[in-house]
C-alpha cells in the first residue's frame, strides 16, 4: 500500500527542506491531539484514540461495512490501532505504518497496548534492542532485552516511562520509544 506521508515526508527531507518538511510531517502523522480533542459521534469517546485488536485475524475494509472490498488482514490479537473515525458500528483506524481502513467495532478493546520501537524495523537488518529496566530510571537494573515490533501490554504510564508486561516480564519502557500511546499522554 502506497504511504503518502511517509513519500512525502521522504521526498521534503531529501530537498533540503528539512526544518519545515518535518514539522509538517509530524503534524500529518500525529493529528487530533494538538487541535484539541474532538468526541467520536457515535462512543462519546476522544478520537483519535488508541485501541488494541482483540482477535488474530482482522479485515481491514476499503468503507465503514462488510460489502467493502478488504484491503488488508490484520494477523496480530493485541495490536496496537488508531481510532480516527466512527460511523455507525464501525471504526477507521490507522496501524504504526500510517496504513488506514476499517474495522468493526466488535474487534476492537479498550485494552492498551504498545508496539516498542516499529519505526525502527528495517527489512533484512537485525531488530534493534530496547531495556526493561525494574524500575522507572535509566539506572535502573535491566529486567530483559525487548526487540523492536514486540507487543507490550501497557498498565501505566506517567508521560516519560510506562509499566508494560511483555511475555512473562514486567517492567518500565521509556515512553518515547513505545507506539500507541500519546506523547506526555498518562494512564493510571
Amino acid at each position: 500500500m502506497a504511504r503518502p506521508i511517509k513519500t512525502l515526508c521522504m521526498a521534503l527531507s531529501g530537498l533540503g527542506i528539512l526544518s519545515i518538511g518535518l514539522a509538517a510531517c509530524f503534524a500529518a502523522a500525529t493529528p487530533g491531539r494538538a487541535q484539541g480533542i474532538e468526541k467520536g459521534p457515535m462512543s462519546g469517546l476522544p478520537l483519535p484514540r488508541f485501541v488494541s485488536l482483540k482477535s488474530d485475524e482482522v479485515n481491514l475494509r476499503a468503507g465503514p461495512g462488510r460489502e467493502y472490498p478488504t484491503q488488508w488482514v490484520f494477523r496480530r490479537a493485541g495490536l496496537p490501532v488508531e481510532i480516527i473515525k466512527e460511523f455507525e458500528g464501525w471504526r477507521q483506524v490507522r496501524d504504526a505504518e500510517g496504513v488506514t481502513g476499517w474495522v468493526s467495532q466488535a474487534l476492537l478493546s479498550g485494552r492498551r497496548t504498545a508496539l516498542v520501537l516499529p519505526w525502527e524495523l528495517k527489512p533484512d537488518a537485525p531488530a534493534p534492542q530496547v531495556v526493561l529496566r525494574d524500575n522507572d530510571s535509566e539506572s535502573a537494573d535491566a529486567r530483559a532485552m525487548v526487540e523492536a515490533g514486540v507487543i507490550a501490554s501497557i498498565h501505566s504510564c506517567d508521560s516519560r516511562w510506562c509499566e508494560v508486561t511483555i511475555d512473562a516480564f514486567r517492567g518500565y519502557v521509556e515512553q518515547s520509544k513505545l507506539w500507541g500511546i500519546y506523547q506526555g499522554e498518562v494512564i493510571k
